[in-house]
């Protein structure tokens, strides 16, 4: 997460020139220009000037890769127009500055802040809603306005848009302001005209009379709809499964109860050894807490990650303290314990369950959109005429393997949530961004490029251990998915050589 007292700057000081000749083809240069940190990047004869730090968790954009005209973030991947500085993929939302950079013969200096650029004003559809403001609903909400869309558009969902994410990380290991996790408050959906509706789910979707209708009985009318009602965690069907002690971990609210849960507790056990379980181990140990992780599988992560990858997890938090039973599922949920299959007894102050989610598809099954194992969409995103599906319900065509899949990713959802809009509006543009997720565990964090739900091989290069490492999955001798530990350069690098299918630089970069 970003600090609140700003780096000190270095570098050169921009606004008082440097020479052409000084700045690289396509690297950024960090200096300052006005007191603040700033990079110059040169594309031939045009040189850019955009603010330092990434507007999502404050990531060094000096440290980024300039593809084309945008810069990525080397921490989670989010992409920023060189010429104007704003965000254009997720998960930042919000725009760099964007500052004039003035020719003087063979020097560049820096001068004032330029303004945004404006849109062309785009009226059609009609009105447009979005059910569900996660992670896909909120971002398409903003690219519809940043896209120059001046219609309503109605958000409906259970809670006002969080940073998700980092419910299972820094706010819940105690490292991060509550302020922090809201993406944006009420007053921000006013100013850019979004009618935010929150605590009154829908109830209905009537897709011929174009038409949802919620809870109370509100009846909200569209000419777009944009389906993005994400996914709900999973509680097993066990005995004592629905006592107060036991946690699921999918929204705001679940999360300050662990954590309100955890303040007067010493003991906790974490049902999965999913992601989200894994994460929630790591931050119940880092405030303390004696942790147990119950999990059916051998080894943690495996069918995700492979065998080694998963091992060394496993070595990292049983580092901190956490203790594994694996191979093993719980039986029943007492007062004050945990029973296993096989007998043993996990005493424990309270229950979290990460065992996955499953996507809510009840509306969009009764309304009559096609559904398998998710709502069936084209490349453009779009289930029906006039009805695009985004994030974790939409399951579309990958373009890389050429099969249709539904990944469960934020960014991914973000950035479907923006393609969609966009295709909302007309853009007419297949969805091809490469799926990216991070999970932190520790001290140590993975980077996750592709998608890989099965492979002929693993691949790893460098020091799990060392924490310097590159780990390609291939399937059918071509790589699918990469995973990096403190490679964050190669990790982008891997995106941007997946995104424009190059498989040979691909091959360069995975046996580098």
């Amino acid at each position: 997460m970003s600090s609140d007292a700003p780096p000190p700057l270095t570098g050169p000081d921009f606004t008082a020139g440097v020479a052409l000749a000084d700045l690289p083809e396509g690297k950024p240069v960090l200096g300052h220009a006005g007191g603040k940190a700033t990079i110059l990047v040169r594309r031939g004869e045009t040189v850019h000037a955009i603010g330092a730090k990434c507007t999502h968790y404050g990531g060094p954009l000096a440290d980024g890769l300039v593809v084309g005209d945008t810069i990525r973030c080397p921490w989670h991947h989010a992409c920023f127009h060189l010429a104007t500085g704003e965000a254009i993929g997720a998960p930042a939302l919000d725009p760099v500055a964007s500052l004039e950079v003035v020719r003087e013969g063979d020097r560049v200096r820096v001068g004032g802040r330029q303004t945004p650029p404006s849109r062309h004003p785009v009226s059609s559809p009609a009105s447009i809603l979005v059910l569900g403001s996660g992670a896909a609903g909120a971002a398409a909400v903003e690219a519809l306005r940043r896209e120059g869309y001046g219609g309503p558009v109605t958000l409906v969902g259970d809670e006002p848009p969080v940073d998700r994410p980092n419910l299972s990380k820094h706010y819940l290991a105690g490292k991060a302001k509550e302020e922090w996790i809201p993406l944006r408050g009420e007053a921000f959906y006013r100013e850019i005209g979004v009618d935010l509706v929150s605590g009154d789910p829908a109830r209905s979707l009537d897709l011929g009379a174009k038409s949802v209708t919620l809870e109370s009985g509100r009846r909200l009318d569209f000419d777009a709809l944009l389906y993005a009602t994400g996914a709900e965690p999973v509680r097993l069907p066990l005995p004592g499964a629905d006592r107060p002690e036991v946690h699921v971990l999918r929204t705001f609210a679940d999360s300050r109860a662990i954590i309100a849960r955890a303040s007067n507790a010493g003991r906790a056990v974490v049902v999965g050894a999913s992601f989200i379980g894994l994460e929630v181990a790591a931050s119940l140990r880092s405030r303390g807490l004696e942790v147990d992780v119950v999990a059916p599988e051998t080894v943690p992560l495996a069918r995700i990650l492979g065998d080694e990858l998963g091992a060394f997890v496993r070595t990292v938090h049983e580092a901190k303290g956490v203790r594994f039973h694996l191979g093993s599922k719980p039986a029943a949920i007492g007062d004050g314990s945990v029973t296993l299959d096989d007998g043993a007894v996990l005493p424990c102050d309270f229950v979290v369950m990460g065992v996955g989610v499953r996507p809510r598809l009840a509306l969009a099954e009764a309304a009559g959109l096609r559904i398998d194992r998710g709502v069936v969409v084209d490349e453009q995103l779009q289930a029906a005429p006039g009805v695009w599906a985004a994030g974790d319900v939409a399951r579309y065509p990958d373009w890389r393997s050429g099969q249709p899949v539904r990944i469960e990713h934020w960014v991914v959802a973000e950035r479907m949530g923006q393609a969609a809009a966009r295709n909302i509006l007309g853009a007419g543009r297949p969805y091809r961004d490469v799926p990216f997720f991070w999970s932190a565990h520790f001290d140590v964090t993975l980077d996750y490029v592709g998608h890989a739900e099965a492979w002929d091989a693993i691949e790893v290069r460098g020091s799990l251990e060392g924490r310097d490492a590159l780990v390609a999955y291939r399937q059918a001798g071509r790589v699918a998915a990469v995973v990096t530990l403190g490679r964050d350069r190669a990790s982008l690098e891997v995106e941007a050589a997946m995104e424009r299918g190059d498989d040979a630089a691909l091959e360069a970069l995975v046996s580098a």
